[in-house]
């Protein structure tokens, strides 16, 4: 090839160049060849993640109370008995920020035993809880 015909062929080359470039096919040939890169990577990324192994219980046990211990400053215990149904509506209220308010039911209608039942609940001292307590019965 001599240099004549090799500076022919470059400048028909760069011709074609400009040509691609001005209409804008320029930006959108690469594309495709971007959309195979992306969906290999992301075959090759769920591939691993969904043959990685990871360990977890056979089984579920939904029928356990969940425990807490709650270290919050209980402001007062509102007691309504319902001795018509024999049920207790217990509403503590709390200084917590996020936990403003507690409510429990009881099946006792005795005071004593409802105190009984609410300081095991918190974990307060009967004696404490006497203190904050407020009845009120329904008929």
């Amino acid at each position: 090839m001599s240099d004549r015909e090799f500076r022919g062929v470059m400048q028909k080359i760069y011709q074609m160049i400009q040509s691609i470039s001005l209409t804008g096919v320029g930006f959108w040939l690469p594309l495709p060849l971007v959309g195979v890169l992306f969906w290999l990577g992301g075959s090759a990324v769920s591939r691993q993640v969904l043959h990685s192994s990871y360990s977890s219980p056979n089984h579920l046990q939904a029928d356990t109370q969940l425990e807490m211990k709650l270290s919050v400053a209980v402001v007062v215990i509102n007691v309504e008995i319902n001795s018509r149904r024999n049920t207790t509506a217990v509403s503590i209220k709390t200084t917590h920020s996020h936990l403003k308010k507690l409510e429990y039911e009881f099946s006792a209608t005795d005071p004593k035993q409802i105190e009984r039942e609410i300081a095991q609940e918190i974990g307060l001292p009967i004696q404490e809880v006497r203190k904050l307590v407020r009845y009120r019965i329904v008929n």
